[in-house]
Parts: structure tokens; C-alpha cells; sequence
């Protein structure tokens, strides 16, 4: 049993970092994914916790959260009708199939390789965040038939690796397909269902390391930050969906892409041994 003391400074940091991801999830209407990864990784290794497997921990926990977050999610804009169930079903085997393989492929991969992979693919999310434009296509409809069997699982499999849910993946990709933006929204909450279940499932069930673990963890999944994070997003978000009344969207979204970018090429800079 850890002692009271050991625990005070990593209950302060988890307490801050879930209630900024609240504010941020409610001003924009993301999951916390992208930022509690990197959060979670620097607040743990700054605490001494420098496990060979820290960033699969990271990366766990995150989409522990993720799990309760998007069946949340899913159910509030389903009593909207904004969840688009055809879309939803029809990808639904692809990107668990993928998330499956992300979860065994991230056990498997060292945490400086998937912190590097964490900031290339957080680079890119960011940049099109920041870049992109409403009515950029890549055509009139969701893919189907082979295309849509290739590119389901990648989605799975890269948002596992990343520790985040449906949202930065799958809302870019509807909106690329002429999904209007809020059916979009409310679809890519129930990829986040998919994508977390059956990774955080396989996470539970495969030990890391012993070595300077943070105290708590199940598996892969360290309970602490689990509790924390869900119990001060329920708190915060509600405050940041009051500030995203008041606030300029266009510059909201512009500074959180900056944000992720800055977040991004730090994971970069410390997977290159920076």
C-alpha cells in the first residue's frame, strides 16, 4: 500500500489535468484523449514513475476514460437523433477488429516508439484542426465495399495508439464524406465506444512491468487517474460549454489546434531523446 504522502502530489496534477480536459471537452466538444496522454505521461514520469511500459499506461488509462466518456456521449445525442446508426453499424466491425490490433501491436512497441507515433499523428491532427476547411471533400458519401474495409480498422487501429477515441479521426473523415458536422460529432462518439472497449478490455488483462509502476494499475489501466479524470470531467465540462457560448469559435478552435501541435512536437522532441 503506497503511503498517503507518495500519493498527495499525484492526486494534485490528476485532479488539474482532468479538470482542464473537462473544460477543453466542453468548449469543443472533443473527447480528452489527445490530452490526457501526453498529460498523464509527463505528469507520471515527473513523479518518479518511469516504467518501461509508461506510455501503454498512458495510453490505457486515457481510453478507460474514453469508455465512459463516449457511452455518455452517444446516448445524449442519441436522444437528439444526431447519431447516424447506418454509418455507425456499418463501420463498427472494421474499427474494433482494428482497435484489437492496436491494443496488441501497443503492448508490444516501446513507450519512446509510440510517443513518436503519438506526436506525428497529433501533428496531423492538429494542422488539419487548425488548417482545414468545411468544405474540403473526398467525395459525396461514407466509402463502403473495400474501401470502407480498409480504412475502418486503420481508424480503430491508429486511435488505439494514440489513446483517444473516436472523435479526431472519425469527425475529419464524415465531414471529408459530406456527414454534416453534427451528425458527424454524435457518429464519432459511438467509434469512441468501439475503439475503448475492446482495447481497454485486452489492456486490463496484460500485466506491465512492476518496475516504478504508479500505484493503482490494473493491467495497463491505473485506476486513480481513471477515477479522478471521469469524476472532474462530470464537474468541469459543464463550465467549458458555458464559456464556448461566449467565445469566438473559429479562434477557439484555431488555439487548441495550436495547443495540440505544441503538445505534439514535445512528445516528438522527447521520443528523440530531447
Amino acid at each position: 500500500m503506497p503511503d498517503i504522502a507518495d500519493l498527495l502530489p499525484m492526486l494534485a496534477l490528476l485532479l488539474a489535468i482532468g479538470a482542464f480536459a473537462g473544460v477543453i471537452a466542453g468548449l469543443l466538444g472533443v473527447g480528452g484523449g489527445i490530452i490526457l496522454v501526453p498529460a498523464f505521461y509527463f505528469a507520471f514520469s515527473g513523479l518518479g514513475y518511469d516504467n518501461p511500459q509508461l506510455m501503454q499506461i498512458c495510453l490505457a488509462t486515457s481510453l478507460a476514460t474514453i469508455v465512459v466518456t463516449s457511452i455518455r456521449s452517444v446516448l445524449s445525442h442519441h436522444k437528439r437523433g444526431a447519431v447516424d446508426w447506418d454509418i455507425l453499424k456499418s463501420w463498427a466491425p472494421g474499427i474494433a477488429i482494428g482497435a484489437a490490433i492496436g491494443m496488441v501491436a501497443a503492448t508490444g512497441l516501446r513507450s519512446d516508439v509510440l510517443m513518436a507515433i503519438f506526436g506525428v499523428l497529433g501533428l496531423i491532427v492538429g494542422l488539419y484542426l487548425g488548417l482545414g476547411r468545411a468544405n474540403w471533400r473526398l467525395g459525396g458519401e461514407m466509402p463502403k465495399g473495400i474501401t470502407r474495409a480498409l480504412v475502418s480498422p486503420i481508424v480503430g487501429f491508429l486511435s488505439v495508439l494514440m489513446g483517444i477515441g473516436g472523435g479526431s479521426f472519425g469527425v475529419p473523415l464524415m465531414s471529408l464524406y459530406g456527414v454534416v458536422i453534427h451528425r458527424a460529432v454524435a457518429t464519432a462518439a459511438g467509434f469512441g465506444v468501439i475503439i475503448a472497449v475492446p482495447s481497454v478490455i485486452g489492456f486490463l488483462l496484460i500485466d506491465a512491468p512492476l518496475e516504478n509502476r504508479p500505484p493503482f494499475t490494473i493491467g495497463h489501466v491505473n485506476l486513480v487517474a481513471f477515477a479522478i479524470i471521469i469524476s472532474m470531467t462530470l464537474i468541469t465540462a459543464p463550465l467549458g460549454v458555458r464559456l464556448a457560448r461566449s467565445m469566438d469559435a473559429k479562434l477557439l478552435k484555431r488555439v487548441f489546434a495550436g495547443f495540440i501541435v505544441l503538445m505534439a512536437l514535445n512528445m516528438l522532441r522527447k521520443a528523440l531523446g530531447g
